[in-house]
């Protein structure tokens, strides 16, 4: 995976032992949601969608670090909902980092430099600030005017006291290529930020907004042009080289929601993030007890079009493990991203 050297060593030998251990289904990344509050409206998101009494839980620091020490994942994305507005996630961040786990802070930015104090930069630590687009496109996402900026300001500031700050971006059907080239050469480029992470927007059951999530035609098709001229190269994209294959259209996989699962207020989320087949208390029966067999494109029609990173890029990793020639050609563009 296109990720800093030590961090790739790190994932690299959690899977050969994985592997040895001839282990079958086991996580990479746990996608922890201490809360589903947010500051913000964003029409594609399902999350805030939940009744008041939900809106008001905050997990518990033993809770949240328990969950992924239970899982023995090497990764952790923190989301939500707004994870700044948890009041000792600072706290989950510092515990988890002391236990030697790559932690993302997935947050809109708008609290960030208001609660920078409550981190200390790692190398086992980022910021993964949500931007869908340049100024007017970004703010028409999330409902409002001066996010934008604000995120801007707060990734500067966060660089600038030695943390690293990566992105993420979800794309619709109403962006062209156009549009990705503009925000993730700016993202690149203009505030060079450490790596960004793209996605197809999912159509989210409870999201405000039901009309602009991408088909995989349009999807492969989007990308396939906005990867064009050597973009793909040239960007630091937190992502393997096969599942930059699969979003472009030139390759295919089978679905293994199981290696990037869901820990919230509820327990462990069956199958994925993005669909809710109801909650177990631990991952083993998260994995033991879930019939993985039917989802995926092609089974679950709420999964047709999905191309989302959460079902497809373990699968990918997992792709690349097992071929020496894919091992290569990610190890090359590990040490250019790391170049760059």
């Amino acid at each position: 995976m296109a990720m800093p050297l030590r961090q790739s060593v790190r994932v690299g030998t959690y899977l050969l032992r994985q592997k040895l251990r001839k282990r079958e289904k086991f996580p990479l990344i746990v996608e922890l949601e201490p809360l589903y509050a947010c500051n913000l409206s964003c029409e594609g998101c399902g999350k805030i969608q939940h009744p008041a009494g939900v809106l008001k839980q905050r997990m518990p620091v033993a809770q949240a670090v328990g969950a992924v020490l239970e899982s023995g994942a090497p990764m952790v994305s923190v989301a939500g909902g707004e994870p700044l507005m948890h009041p000792q996630i600072g706290e989950i961040v510092r515990q988890l980092v002391a236990r030697r786990k790559y932690v993302f802070l997935c947050t809109n930015a708008v609290l960030l430099r208001k609660h920078l104090d409550r981190f200390t930069p790692s190398p086992y630590f980022a910021f993964a600030v949500h931007i869908d687009g340049l100024r007017d496109r970004h703010d028409a996402s999330v409902a409002k005017e001066g996010v934008f900026d604000e995120a801007v300001a707060a990734m500067k500031e966060a660089k600038r006291r030695g943390f690293r700050v990566t992105t993420n971006s979800t794309f619709f059907n109403t962006d062209t290529p156009q549009t990705v080239v503009e925000v993730l050469d700016y993202l690149n480029d203009d505030l060079r930020v450490d790596q960004m992470m793209i996605s197809p927007a999912y159509a989210y059951e409870k999201a405000p907004d039901q009309d602009h999530f991408l088909g995989v035609e349009q999807t492969r098709e989007l990308f396939r042009k906005a990867f064009a001229g050597g973009n793909r190269a040239r960007w630091r994209l937190n992502h393997s080289p096969l599942f930059l294959d699969f979003l472009e259209g030139r390759a295919d996989f089978p679905c293994t929601a199981w290696a990037i699962p869901n820990y919230s207020v509820f327990g462990w989320q069956r199958p994925c993030y993005l669909m809710s087949d109801g909650y177990v208390p631990t991952y083993r029966e998260l994995v033991e007890d879930t019939d993985w067999d039917a989802y995926g494109r092609g089974k679950d029609p709420r999964c047709a079009n999905c191309m989302a990173h959460c079902g497809y890029e373990p699968t990918a990793v997992l792709a690349t493990m097992g071929s020496l020639r894919e091992s290569l050609r990610a190890a090359r563009e590990t040490v250019h991203g790391n170049r760059g």
